[in-house]
C-alpha cells in the first residue's frame, strides 16, 4: 500500500511511502485485538482497594443482648458485619490485575489494529517536522490543515520531540507517541493515525 506524504500545510510533497503488506495489509484478528485491548485496560488498575473485615475493626466485644428470647437475630459483638460500622464480609483486598500475553500475540494485535486503519483509509503520512517551541495553537493549525481538527488523532513520532509532545498534551482529542511505544489500544481509540515519515519505516521493520 502506498500513501502520499503531506507537509504541515496539508499539501502534497510529491513523495510517497510504502506501507508494508506484512504489517498494514494483513487480515485483522478480532479476538487477538480484544485480548490485547483488555490486557492494556486491566493493567491500568492499581489494585490498592482495601476494606476492613470483622477481625480488623476496633470495638467492644461485649455481647449486646442475650442469645435467645429477644425475637431478633443473635448478635455477638458490635463489630458484626450486619451492624452499621461493622466489618465487611469478604471485602476487597490489595491485589494485582496484571494480565500477560505472549509477545507474538501482542505483535499480531498491533498489526491487526494498523491493518484496520489502513482498510478504513484512516492513515495520514506527514513529513518530518519540529516546532521551535511548545505551542498548542500551532499544533492545532497543523491538524486543521490536515482536516483533522475535530477528530481523535494519534501522532506517531520516530524520536522524542519535546516541543511537539508538550504542544499536544492539553488537547483531549490529541495523543503523541513514539513508534517503539505504539500499542493496540491507542491505535484503535484514535479516529485517525498520523504517521511521521520516518516512523513509517520503523513500523515496517519492527512489525514485519
Amino acid at each position: 500500500m502506498e500513501l502520499e506524504v503531506l507537509n504541515i500545510r496539508g499539501e502534497k510533497t510529491g513523495r510517497s511511502v510504502q506501507l508494508a503488506d506484512e504489517v498494514f495489509g494483513v487480515e485483522p484478528n478480532d479476538h487477538v485485538l480484544y485480548l490485547d485491548v483488555k490486557r492494556y485496560l486491566i493493567n491500568q488498575r492499581q489494585g490498592t482497594h482495601k476494606a476492613k473485615e470483622r477481625n480488623e475493626i476496633k470495638g467492644s466485644t461485649r455481647k449486646l443482648r442475650k442469645q435467645k428470647g429477644g425475637g431478633g437475630a443473635r448478635i455477638g459483638a458490635i463489630t458484626s458485619p450486619v451492624l452499621r460500622g461493622g466489618g465487611r464480609i469478604f471485602g476487597p483486598r490489595p491485589r494485582t490485575y496484571d494480565l500477560k500475553l505472549n509477545k507474538k500475540v501482542k505483535e499480531v494485535a498491533r498489526r491487526s489494529a494498523l491493518a484496520y486503519k489502513a482498510k478504513e483509509n484512516k492513515i495520514v503520512v506527514l513529513e518530518n517536522f519540529d516546532l521551535d517551541s511548545p505551542k498548542t495553537k500551532e499544533y492545532l493549525s497543523i491538524m486543521g490543515a490536515l482536516n483533522l481538527g475535530n477528530e481523535k488523532t494519534l501522532l506517531v513520532l520516530q524520536t522524542k520531540q519535546e516541543n511537539i509532545i508538550r504542544s499536544a498534551r492539553n488537547l483531549p482529542n490529541a495523543s503523541v507517541m513514539l513508534s517503539k511505544d505504539i500499542n493496540t489500544h491507542d491505535v484503535m481509540y484514535a479516529s485517525t493515525l498520523v504517521l511521521i515519515e520516518d516512523a513509517v519505516n520503523s513500523l515496517n521493520e519492527t512489525l514485519k
